[in-house]
């Protein structure tokens, strides 16, 4: 008899083990799911991505600067086919266009110095690209896609009044860019212009520029529920009255710790806007940065300080609007902030020593984290899977249509250099794989089969198609997401919507949709955007639409 309890004794004993190895494996794997994973895309691009943007053709357009020297792609332009480039041009190519179904890059020719230049978006999808370096920071270019390879770059140098180097654009509710800021140029202008029109003076960018360090560089630029701008610099922010050139409410100073622009480089997102309070309430996160001082100790002393790890998310839109600050699982410097089709906050690439600039920085930051809005304080931050290739300063990230985030560059050097340098030139092209497209998520994923117009007046409804593997969840949303032009961490003219919807109606081949789109330009600003069905937090892949007046 007592061999016969402790016989069941022990199996009683090795099932309840078995049962917590089984758990345990269990939780593990749930664990490591959610921390996504990364895939190797393009061997060598040829090109570092110091700036990167999502075209609405499903292409990705790449470049860096004219002036590195050889990069690792040739022009194919018929100039370099006969072997007689222009006086002052060499036969290699410092643009591509990534295509995202071919996994294939094609070279462009820029004329112009694109070193440090900004970017955004036209209502029929041209790019609006602006300033540099040298012969290039007055230069307007322009960049229309297509579907196959007759589109090219258009340059201008005769559209900007002041030099834009380092500077910050946002597209407008009447389809004109504004120019802010850059090196020395504390003004703002607009693309195009009116008869006569001008730059026009920001004292807010002559008290925000630290002397040796400046600090104000890329501000960050988000366009109000009201119409007004949103810009911050250094550890400070105001709403401008661009068109009355009058600064309406001044903000409080942002504590945690040191500025948050460039050389400092944080970065920032406007949060997703919501239907049901008509896209009035906007909130502005921003996260990393570097300590006061900290430029000047990475290039004079060689002393590499620990960059910031407080993030700061503000009500712009309250009436007494107060940073609410929290920290982020480590210090980051130089990091690229994206708005994932979830509405959840991606934060990639960067350092955890030093700043932004020429060898200014150390130790990589591997891992990305998800920031969940949601989320009570305290509990919003995820680490998520470590990449193998250190992103430093000149790297760039984009959210792709099928939910996958594009990761490139990162060239701390002048030139392209591959030995001999803490941090190589970097021409590698990855994927982040964010837990939401793990194949367990099937079963949740919607497809969507139709919409029953892609160019959408604003205020008007139209009917979206979807097919599902089980019944919608009660959690349904529906999102709008303009991609940003990405550089130097900023990614510029951002925007997600959350947009109303009518009950879904099943029918014999899926289910159906009525949207409503934002009411205004002024909500979100024409041109293409990308619908997603965000289903019990798991999106489908994105289709585009265009919003148009």
């Amino acid at each position: 008899m007592v061999m016969e309890g402790f016989r069941l004794s022990m199996r009683l004993w090795i099932q309840s083990m078995l049962l917590c190895i089984a758990v345990c494996c269990l939780n593990v794997r749930a664990h490591q799911l959610h921390k996504g994973r990364w895939d190797l895309l393009v061997e060598n691009a040829g090109v570092s991505a110091m700036h990167m943007t999502l075209l609405h053709t499903n292409k990705v357009l790449i470049f860096d600067q004219t002036l590195a020297g050889p990069s690792q792609i040739s022009r194919t332009d018929p100039p370099c086919n006969s072997k007689t480039p222009a006086a002052g041009e060499d036969c290699w190519a410092h643009s591509i266009e990534y295509d995202i179904a071919t996994n294939k890059v094609r070279p462009l020719h820029v004329v112009t110095d694109t070193f440090c230049s900004s970017g955004s978006f036209a209502s029929n999808g041209t790019l609006v690209q602006t300033g540099g370096w040298s012969n290039g920071d007055r230069v307007t270019r322009f960049f229309t896609p297509c579907s196959d390879s007759s589109c090219h770059w258009v340059e201008s140098p005769t559209l900007l009044s002041s030099r834009r180097w380092y500077a910050s654009n946002q597209i407008l509710p009447d389809d004109r860019v504004i120019v802010v800021g850059g090196r020395r140029s504390f003004d703002y202008e607009f693309v195009p212009k009116r008869p006569g029109e001008k730059s026009f003076q920001l004292p807010f960018l002559v008290k925000t520029n630290i002397v040796g360090e400046e600090n104000n560089l890329y501000p960050f630029t988000h366009l109000s529920s009201d119409g007004n701008l949103f810009i911050f610099a250094n550890k400070d922010s105001i709403l401008l009255d661009y068109n009355k050139n009058k600064v309406l409410r001044t903000f409080p100073t942002m504590p945690g710790g040191g500025p948050r622009s460039y050389p400092s480089s944080g970065s920032s997102v406007m949060l997703p806007l919501d239907s049901t309070n008509n896209f009035q309430r906007v909130e502005v996160l921003i996260c990393g940065g570097a300590p006061d001082g900290a430029f000047k100790k990475a290039t004079i002393n060689q002393t590499f300080v620990e960059a910031l790890r407080t993030c700061g998310r503000m009500e712009i839109t309250s009436s007494n609007p107060v940073w609410q600050m929290e920290d982020m699982p480590g210090p980051r410097v130089m990091n690229d902030m994206l708005i994932l089709p979830t509405g959840e906050v991606l934060i990639i690439n960067g350092a955890k020593q030093g700043t932004a600039g020429w060898q200014s920085a150390r130790e990589p930051a591997l891992s990305p984290f998800l920031y969940r809005q949601a989320e009570a304080l305290g509990n919003r931050f995820r680490i998520l899977a470590p990449t193998k290739v250190p992103r430093m300063y000149h790297s760039t990230a984009n959210v792709l249509p099928d939910g996958r985030v594009l990761v490139g560059g990162s060239n701390s050097n002048y030139g392209y250099r591959f030995s001999g340098v803490p941090f190589p030139t970097e021409l590698r092209l990855e994927a982040y794989i964010p837990y939401y497209l793990h194949y367990n998520y099937d079963p949740k994923r919607a497809v969507i089969t139709s919409i029953s117009t892609r160019e959408i007046k604003y205020g008007s409804s139209f009917i979206v198609s979807f097919s599902l593997p089980r019944r919608p969840s009660t959690n349904l949303r529906f999102h709008a997401y303009a991609p940003p032009f990405t550089t130097h961490t900023w990614s510029m003219n951002q925007r997600m919507l959350s947009l109303a919807a009518t009950a879904v109606v099943k029918g014999n081949d899926g289910y159906s949709v009525g949207l409503t789109a934002p009411p205004t330009a002024v909500a979100a600003p024409s041109g293409y955007y990308l619908l997603t069905i965000v289903n019990g937090g798991i999106p489908s892949k994105a289709e585009w639409i265009r919003l148009i007046n």
